[in-house]
């Protein structure tokens, strides 16, 4: 049974900080993509961020480019998401995702999904 669990989120003020993890069990982590996707209320759940089974590639939205870095560690079957100059909007549930192809921006073609982590930017 392939489990994904964020943790991490929580309430913080603009310009903050955070750092979110997924840790990941009953699959082979290193065969695996993983990605960050985030679902605000009312709103489709978008592509955030995502990293290629080796952690040689990594892929961006535009709107977290440069302030946002994803990273893995296949040895603790773990990903990482940092979070920095976080913005008002970036209030959202954040879901961890592990796919095949780690260019793939569309969240109908990521396997596995966690149950996701609220992240709260207050202005």
């Amino acid at each position: 049974q392939v489990q994904l669990v964020e943790s991490g989120g929580g309430l913080v003020q603009a310009g903050g900080s955070l750092r979110l993890s997924c840790a990941a069990s009953g699959l082979t982590f290193g065969n695996y993509a993983m990605g960050w996707f985030r679902q605000a209320p009312g709103k489709e759940r978008e592509f955030v961020a995502a990293i290629n089974w080796s952690g040689r590639y990594t892929y961006y939205s535009d709107s977290v480019k440069g302030r946002f870095t994803i990273s893995r560690d296949n040895a603790k079957n773990t990903v990482n998401l940092q979070m920095n100059s976080l913005k008002p909007e970036d209030t959202a549930v954040y879901y961890c995702a592990a796919g095949s192809v780690a260019s793939n921006n569309y969240s109908g073609a990521w396997t596995y999904w966690g149950q996701g982590t609220q992240v709260t930017v207050s202005s």
